[in-house]
């Protein structure tokens, strides 16, 4: 880290214009701070004035303790390798919060989600409407303390979720959804057309909301990590490593070397057969069914390596808080090291394939566009927000595991169509495989675990990396007897749904499919 970058937060801090009281750095990620409520719209506003991004809104439920909620709003910067926490206290005889939707839409869905699940409401919220409860769910609030975890809810009755209308002739509704032909999970799609073109599209999430957030409630740590990795299947190796990362730090450890390169490898390999699958989808929605069959081949391949490693192929049950489960031999590193060179043979032979078809990049060029400034504005993360000129990446802004010990670029596009999207992915997966080379070179042999002390109550620590999809935060605190009594969850996707509503107007419906692959974002990473 360079000097610059360890103080730039002390220096907006002088600069924000507003009190942030006990103000400290938590560990090597994290400073934090309090700000009172009155104070919060000027915050924000004054940080990311100076160049902060509000990554993330959440709230805690302390009323069993201070008779009090907490709402916590997690800033980054681009010169600095620590998050900013900022926590303000929301009384409970007055549960209101100021919203700052109008000014960060980033934050729109994340601040309706504190009010369905805490019953705090959003004070000046643009669109206060229910997000991640459907409008006929009873009037519950089931992140609060007082609400149990195994409560039985009526049969739902009552009004159900009303889209805006069409009007003016010739124009129609389209609905899409909730249930697909394949074996995605629900999500509705309510398309306003005249003729092919789309005017606008509605979209409804959180139909099949799994409670993961209140099933981390007095669950303990060792078995809390499976329940980590089951937030999105895809990314189980990246949830567990960012929830593992936040223990490890409640806890004041640090992991052996071998470990994080080691871990390194596993996040770049998760990178790698997701963005794979994904161009072969995305090709494969315009056509090109011949290029996905190789894509899925290659797919297929990079399973095997990653069965080979870790037992399993999605790279489940290796992750704990530590380090990794399980220690590789010199004959599986060497296998590796050949499978990615066959691999990377193989992928571009395949690309070849692909970047031939004029027919295939008249298709994807200039389709789907998501422009730089409503990217920035939807704090859109990930390859999504990469290919619109969003130049972020936890690896290399807030370097953990090993990726302070490789050289690696992040590919950035300004176009921000779907030809982009598959791009970033392209150049992602020739930066992995150099990724993973460098890390195999240096991988010496030690420890691959060591022991996580008791973690005494009342801790809260952040974990983050940058999944294939884009960020994932977890956030802790620790309750009492090695138990949890908090885990926030802040999927990528749930950024980036509202962006799909942006690139798809002016296209046209048949073009819908392949735009939404070229996102491809996590059904059930936004309903955990």
């Amino acid at each position: 880290m360079t000097q610059s970058a360890v103080h730039i937060f002390d220096q907006i801090r002088d600069l924000c214009g507003v009190a942030l009281d006990r103000w400290h750095e938590a560990n090597e990620a994290e400073v934090r701070a309090d700000a009172a409520l009155s104070d919060v719209r000027r915050m924000v506003a004054s940080l990311i004035e100076n160049g902060c991004r509000l990554a993330s809104v959440f709230a805690e439920d302390r009323t069993a303790v201070t008779e009090d909620f907490l709402i916590y709003y997690v800033f980054d910067h681009p010169d600095d390798e620590r998050f900013l926490v900022v926590r303000t206290v929301v009384p409970s005889h007055m549960p209101a919060f100021p919203s700052v939707a109008a000014e960060v839409p980033a934050v729109n869905w994340q601040e309706r989600e504190i009010q369905d699940w805490f019953g705090l409401v959003a004070d000046g919220h643009p669109n206060p409407r229910r997000v991640a409860l459907h409008d006929n769910w009873p009037d519950v609030h089931p992140l609060r303390k007082d609400f149990p975890s195994d409560t039985v809810l009526p049969p739902f009755e009552g009004e159900q979720h009303v889209y805006r209308p069409t009007l003016g002739e010739g124009v129609f509704q389209i609905p899409v959804g909730p249930v697909h032909a394949g074996i995605i999970e629900p999500g509705h799609f309510n398309f306003a057309v005249a003729g092919e073109p789309i005017l606008y599209l509605q979209l409804r999430m959180f139909y099949t909301h799994k409670g993961i957030e209140k099933r981390f409630e007095q669950l303990p740590v060792n078995r809390a990590v499976y329940l980590a990795e089951s937030v999105s299947g895809d990314s189980s190796f990246s949830h567990g490593t960012a929830f593992c990362q936040a223990i490890e730090r409640a806890a004041g450890i640090e992991i052996p070397v071998r470990a994080k390169r080691m871990r390194t490898v596993l996040l770049e390999l998760e990178r790698l057969y997701n963005h794979v699958g994904d161009i072969g989808a995305i090709v494969n929605d315009v056509g090109f069914g011949v290029a996905n069959a190789h894509a899925m081949r290659l797919r297929e391949y990079l399973l095997a390596v990653n069965e080979e490693l870790t037992g399993s192929r999605l790279l489940r049950g290796i992750v704990c808080p530590g380090g990794l489960r399980h220690d590789w031999n010199d004959q599986q590193t060497q296998r590796c090291r050949e499978s990615l060179r066959g691999f990377e043979q193989d992928f571009a032979d395949m690309m070849q394939i692909i970047d031939s078809s004029d027919s295939t990049r008249d298709r994807l060029e200039h389709t789907g566009i998501l422009h730089p400034e409503k990217a920035r504005d939807l704090g859109v993360v990930g390859v999504g927000g990469r290919a619109s000129g969003v130049d972020r990446d936890l690896r290399r802004d807030h370097p953990y595991a090993a990726y302070d010990e490789v050289l690696f670029t992040v590919p950035v596009y300004q176009e921000g169509d779907v030809l982009r999207r598959l791009r970033v992915r392209v150049d992602e997966i020739g930066q992995s495989l150099g990724i993973i080379r460098q890390i195999l070179t240096v991988l010496e042999p030690g420890l691959h675990l060591i022991a996580v002390p008791p973690l005494p109550p009342d801790c809260v620590a952040l974990g983050a990396v940058e999944g294939w999809r884009g960020e994932i935060l977890h956030w802790i605190r620790t309750g009492a007897h090695g138990r949890l009594d908090r885990c926030k969850i802040k999927d990528p996707s749930l950024s980036n749904w509202p962006a799909l509503v942006e690139a798809v107007q002016g296209n046209i419906v048949p073009d819908f499919p392949v735009i939404n692959k070229s996102f491809n974002l996590s059904y059930s990473g936004t309903d955990r």
